[in-house]
């Protein structure tokens, strides 16, 4: 099945598994969704991924993603994840203009002409770039 929007299909997958109680989620692999899973791991929101580049014979691979849970309450570690920027409308935004998510408890993933990276990243290297999503 094609997928029109891998980012939004990314995001939906996560939160599924997480509504379901899942511990691992199985994602298609791109480079895209590779650095966000990697943002998403240093900025502590999931506990572990391993890339497998070997699944499947089509070449594509799949992320392997241990979903993080509070272990008190037992509620996933990510609240909310959202899609900013959609295939049919794009938001870009300049280093000033990058949102606060959150008043910075969040964080704003941004694809820059210096790869993928936070909102605080790209306001502190002083660049903008199309906002792909939002997570807290």
């Amino acid at each position: 099945m094609a997928v029109n929007d891998p980012i939004a299909d990314f995001l939906t997958r996560l939160r599924n598994a997480q509504q379901a109680g899942h511990r691992i989620v199985e994602i298609p692999a791109s480079k895209l969704k590779k650095s966000i899973t990697e943002i998403l791991y240093n900025q502590g929101y999931i506990l572990k991924y391993v890339f497998d580049d070997e699944a499947g014979k089509g070449g594509q691979g799949v992320i392997k993603i241990a979903l993080k849970y509070d272990p008190a309450t037992k509620k996933p570690v990510i609240r909310e994840l959202g899609r900013i920027s959609k295939p049919g409308l794009r938001k870009y935004a300049k280093a000033d203009d990058l949102p606060r998510i959150i008043n910075g408890l969040g964080i704003a993933i941004v694809s820059t002409s210096r790869g993928v990276m936070t909102d605080k990243q790209a306001r502190s290297e002083h660049i903008g770039g199309e906002l792909l999503c939002y997570v807290y």
